[in-house]
């Protein structure tokens, strides 16, 4: 329809003032102003040789003798609004009906790779990691609908200190505990060890500097915080029993991350370990040592001197030799690029607080010589905090991601159960029914955010049948399915001679500009902007159907329009939240 008008306006003008050399500028009217589409005249000026208000009525003139879907114009110094007729509007429906995939792209050959979670297996996952995986998850949905092959990954931070200290600690105080014996999920039972550590390594530092030791040195030198550096030396080693070790308590790890995983409703198409990829790392720092990038300090430590370019030294290996997070980075941004040599971007969905990193990780691959390391972005995003500040996973003040999904699903049983609209339904029904209004609570909530904005978490304002909520857009689905189900059968009536009242058309215009959402909101890897339409097309069908009767007894073509309207918007509404990993269900 854009395309349509823009070759329309360029007709306009060159009759009027000869041939436009430059792109029209065509915005979507803004909603104080009648028109649904509105051209930046200023542009045309030098074309016309007059001034704005004169040019922009001399346009929307010839438009609307010459245009058949142009029907009034407006001017407002150097904008023209125009109206396109109720004929247009509903052709446009009409299309849409044969399009069940509104909005999405065809495939196109540009592979894109998401990687999200990336979790260390010493701890379960928690509510940022809940912000992780369902940014990135959506993220890999919208680039998948705009066009792109998505491969969907994540890197398994399952070697380094934090994973000796869990391991050390269950070997000093766990007396055998496994996750059968103890009644926990495997992840649970790790993170529980890590905590400990944590408790242990501040009684043996109170100790030290109650005898005299300074403070930052207590801190270095704590036996058991030395014995977890001895134990990822014999790790790097492949020390028969500390790896015997390490396998079974990271088994129990990886068994608990999928059961939150499904339930979470995110997948990933491959796996990668850093307990493999630092060795790629390894290898390519000794190449880099070889080629003058890197250098060694008198410890023997590896470095690389970055102060040239605003930046600081990086330590790449410690004096021991084992690697660092840098290492197996560099191996893994390494190794999947010979993997997928088509791949046009690599996508890092990791908190702000790593923004540092990821400038040295891209630099550091820039200098090794790899040119793709331009196409290396990292999405940044905000920190989700609490009323009492940030979680600290060593001290155990976390919001653990397993019981947060269960108290939403909880609140919401007990939110919907009180609204008592639950009759006839079987308790299995029942169960699905609350899981899937708690999780859209969570999902909605976390994703309504621009990503670059830090979330205060508040769970009690997403669980909410009115306002902007995961169960407000999902019962606005149901209610329109249900809708339909009782009209029964109805076909699309010619509705070329329809009157369009302005909330019908209101909500044509919200669905117009999804393909457009979905397009910008791919681009910007931020589904806030596919959650705002939806909010918005939600509430603006609202408006309609609270005003203006569906079925109408007298007028079938009306009926049709109006319940094919309706399904087209469960359609967006479907496609939309699918885009956020969030299910409609059939009742609520």
């Amino acid at each position: 329809m854009e395309e349509e008008l823009r070759s329309a306006l360029a007709e306009s003008i060159e009759r009027l003032y000869g041939a436009f050399e430059g792109d029209l500028q065509i915005q979507k009217t803004r909603k104080e102003f009648e028109g649904e589409f509105t051209l930046v005249v200023f542009p045309l000026l030098r074309t016309s040789k007059k001034k704005p208000e004169e040019t922009a009525e001399e346009i929307g003139r010839d438009l609307v003798e010459n245009f058949e879907a142009a029907v009034a114009f407006q001017v407002v110094k150097g904008f023209l609004n125009i109206s396109l007729s109720d004929k247009r509007w509903l052709k446009f429906l009409n299309d849409l009906m044969g399009d069940p995939r509104h909005g999405h792209k065809p495939k196109d050959n540009r592979q894109i790779m998401v990687e999200y979670s990336s979790p260390n297996t010493n701890k379960p996952l928690h509510l940022g990691h809940i912000r992780n995986n369902l940014l990135g998850y959506s993220v890999a949905r919208l680039l998948e609908a705009s066009g792109r092959k998505v491969e969907k990954v994540q890197i398994i931070n399952d070697r380094g200190i934090h994973i000796c200290k869990s391991m050390l600690a269950w070997q000093k105080f766990g007396d055998g505990e496994t996750p059968e014996s103890s009644g926990m999920k495997g992840d649970h039972l790790v993170g529980k060890y890590y905590v400990r550590f944590d408790q242990e390594y501040k009684k043996e530092i109170s100790v030290l500097i109650a005898g005299g030791t300074d403070a930052k040195e207590a801190e270095k030198q704590a036996p058991i915080l030395l014995e977890a550096q001895s134990m990822l030396v014999k790790w790097e080693a492949k020390d028969p029993e500390v790896y015997a070790l390490w396998e079974r308590m990271n088994s129990w790890v990886y068994t608990g991350f999928d059961a939150t995983y499904k339930r979470m409703g995110v997948t990933f198409d491959q796996l990668y370990y850093e307990s493999e990829t630092y060795l790629v790392g390894k290898e390519k720092i000794q190449e880099g040592l070889d080629k003058g990038v890197f250098f060694k300090k008198e410890d023997g430590s590896v470095w690389i001197d970055l102060t040239e370019d605003g930046l600081d030294q990086k330590i790449l290996l410690r004096s021991d030799g084992t690697a660092v997070y840098m290492t197996q980075d560099i191996g893994t941004a390494i190794l999947r690029f010979e993997e997928y040599p088509e791949l046009s971007k690599l996508i890092y969905t990791v908190g702000n607080e790593q923004n540092y990193h990821f400038k040295v990780l891209f630099l550091i691959l820039k200098k090794l010589g790899y040119a793709w390391a331009e196409e290396c972005e990292h999405l940044s995003y905000g920190m989700v905090t609490l009323p009492e500040g940030k979680m600290k996973s060593r001290e155990g003040t976390v919001v653990d991601a397993d019981e947060l999904m269960a108290e939403m699903v909880q609140t919401a049983q007990e939110k919907t159960e009180e609204l008592g609209k639950l009759e006839g339904m079987a308790v299995d029904e029942k169960a699905d029914l609350y899981e899937q209004i708690g999780l859209a609570s969570l999902k909605y909530f976390i994703l309504k955010v621009d990503p670059k904005k830090e979330i205060m978490f508040n769970p009690a304002e997403s669980i909410d049948f009115n306002g902007n909520t995961g169960p407000f857009l999902q019962y606005a689905f149901v209610r329109i399915r249900s809708v339909a189900k009782k009209a029964g059968s109805f076909g699309q009536k010619g509705w070329a001679d329809i009157k369009l009242d302005d909330r019908e058309r209101n909500i044509l215009k919200v669905l117009y500009a999804y393909a457009d959402t979905l397009e910008e909101a791919a681009q910007q890897l931020n589904p806030a902007l596919i959650v705002n339409h939806c909010y918005e097309l939600v509430k603006t069908y609202n408006t309609f159907y609270q005003n203006l009767p569906i079925v109408n007894d007298d007028d079938e073509v009306l009926t049709s329009f109006r319940l094919s309207l309706s399904l087209k918007v469960g359609e967006v509404i479907e496609s939309s939240l699918g885009l956020l990993g969030i299910e409609v269900p059939e009742k609520m």
